[in-house]
C-alpha cells in the first residue's frame, strides 16, 4: 500500500456532470440535452443539495482534481458553475493547488465569463475544438466555427487561464490525412499546454450511425491508425509527451483529474449518469435528468448500479487501466498490491515486445508503444485471459485439498 499512498490514492476527486448542450453533435453518446435550459435552476437546487448530503462522508479526504463535465459546462453558464464551485470549496477539503477543470465550446465562453471563472478558482479550461477545418465540423453539427475556435482560445489566455486543454476527432466525415494534418498544425499554433485526441467511435442510436448504416463511408480503421500514428510523432516533435493513448501534454500539465481514473484513484460523481468509486465500491446515479432531480430531492430513486469491488478485480482493472497509459505495469506494484504471479504476464509482454506492440522502460515498467494501442483491446483483453487462467489455476490445488480433507 505504501506506493498506492505515495501516488496520491488517498487523496479524492470530485466530477459534476452537467447534462446540457446548446445542441447535440451527431456522434455523441454521453448524456446530454438540448432545449432544457428551464429545467437548470432546479438541477443545481438538486446538485447543491446531493454535494452537501455526501460531504460528510469525504470530510477526511482531501481533495485535489475537480472536474466540470458534460454536456456543456459553459452553456450551463458561469454564475452556476461558481455557485456550485464555492460550495464544494466549502464544504470539502479542497487543496490549495488543485486541479479545478471545466469543460467549454468556443461559442458558449467569452474574456468576462472566462475571467470570472479564473477569479472563482479554476484554474484550467477544455475547449471541445475538434476540428480547424469548417466542412469537418459542419458535417458532424458541431455548434461554434474554427474562428470562434480561435476566439475562446485567445480569450482564456487574455483571461490569465495558464492550463489549457484542446480536444481533437480524426476519422470525422469527410476528413482525409491531409486535412487531419491540416488540423494539428493549426492547433499547434495556439499552443495549448494539453491536447486530447480522440478516434471517431459510431456510437448505437447516434444520428451518425444512422447515416453509416445508410451508406455513408467514414474514415475506416486504417486511414484513422495512420491519422493518428502521424499525430503521436507529430506531438512528439512539437514537445507533447504521450502520457495515454489519447491524451498527450507538455510537461507538467498531465490532467491529473483523467489520471486518477487509469491509476484507480477513488472519485465521488455527481449529476444524472456521473460514475463514482469510493470505499471499495463502485456506483453509478440514475440516467435522467429529472429522475436525479427527483431523487435527490423527493428523496426519490436515485442510484442505477452499485459493485463491491474484489481485489482480484481490481487487479484486472491495474492491467486494463495502467496499460492505457504512458506509466504502464509493474511487477512488484502488481505482486503487492493483488498477490498475483506476474510471471505470465511478463512473458507475454515479451511477446508482444518482439512485435512492436510493448516495450520495457529502464525503471522497469512495461508499457505499450503507439502501435501496441492501437491494438490495445485486443492485446489487453489477451493479458486478462492470462491473468484468469493464472487465478484459477491456483485455486485448483487448495479445492483439491478442502475435497480429500473431507473424505479423510
Amino acid at each position: 500500500m505504501r506506493d498506492r499512498q505515495a501516488d496520491g490514492g488517498e487523496k479524492l476527486g470530485i466530477y459534476i456532470h452537467i447534462p446540457f448542450c446548446r445542441s447535440k453533435c451527431d456522434y455523441c453518446d454521453f448524456y446530454s440535452l438540448a432545449g432544457q435550459e428551464g429545467r437548470m435552476d432546479r438541477f443545481q437546487k438538486a446538485l447543491l443539495a446531493h454535494l452537501k448530503e455526501t460531504a460528510p462522508i469525504a470530510r477526511s479526504f482531501p481533495v485535489d482534481t475537480i472536474y466540470f463535465g458534460g454536456g456543456t459546462p459553459s452553456w450551463y453558464g458561469a454564475r452556476r458553475l461558481r455557485e456550485l464551485l464555492s460550495a464544494v470549496k466549502k464544504l470539502y477539503r479542497v487543496e490549495k493547488e488543485a486541479e479545478i477543470t471545466f469543460e467549454a465550446n468556443p461559442d458558449s465562453t467569452d474574456f468576462k465569463s472566462l475571467r470570472a471563472l479564473r477569479r472563482a478558482g479554476f484554474n484550467r479550461v477544455s475547449f471541445g475544438y475538434q476540428s480547424a477545418r469548417p466542412k469537418e465540423l459542419a458535417e458532424v453539427n458541431r455548434p461554434h466555427t474554427v474562428e470562434q475556435g480561435d476566439g475562446a482560445v485567445a480569450a482564456a489566455r487574455k483571461a490569465k487561464l495558464k492550463n489549457l486543454s484542446l480536444d481533437l476527432i480524426y476519422g470525422l466525415p469527410g476528413q482525409t490525412e491531409q486535412s487531419w494534418h491540416e488540423t494539428v498544425e493549426h492547433i499547434l499554433t495556439l499552443e495549448p499546454e494539453h491536447l486530447s485526441c480522440y478516434g471517431l467511435k459510431v456510437e448505437e442510436g447516434t444520428p451518425l450511425a444512422a447515416r453509416a448504416a445508410a451508406g455513408e463511408v467514414l474514415p475506416d480503421d486504417d486511414a484513422q491508425a495512420d491519422m493518428y500514428l502521424w499525430a503521436v510523432e507529430r506531438l512528439s516533435q512539437a514537445g507533447y509527451e504521450q502520457y495515454e493513448i489519447s491524451n498527450f501534454a507538455r510537461p507538467g500539465f498531465a490532467s491529473r483529474h483523467n489520471l486518477r481514473y487509469w491509476l484507480l484513484r477513488p472519485y465521488i460523481g455527481f449529476g444524472p449518469g456521473a460514475h463514482s468509486d469510493f470505499g471499495g465500491r463502485r456506483y453509478s446515479w440514475v440516467r435522467d435528468l429529472e429522475g436525479y432531480i427527483t431523487g435527490v430531492l423527493d428523496e426519490g430513486a436515485l442510484l442505477d448500479s452499485q459493485d463491491l469491488i474484489p481485489e482480484e478485480e481490481r487487479g484486472c482493472e491495474y492491467l486494463m487501466l495502467g496499460l492505457r497509459t504512458g506509466r504502464g505495469v509493474e511487477e512488484w506494484e502488481y505482486r503487492g498490491r493483488y498477490f498475483m504471479d506476474f510471471a505470465p504476464i511478463e512473458a507475454r509482454l515479451e511477446e508482444f515486445e518482439a512485435r512492436g506492440w510493448a516495450e520495457k522502460t529502464a525503471q522497469g515498467r512495461w508499457r505499450l508503444t503507439p502501435k501496441g494501442f492501437l491494438v490495445s483491446n485486443r492485446l489487453i483483453g489477451d493479458l486478462l485471459e492470462r491473468q484468469e487462467k493464472v487465478r484459477l489455476s491456483s485455486l485448483l490445488p487448495r479445492a483439491q485439498a478442502r475435497y480429500q480433507g473431507k473424505n479423510l
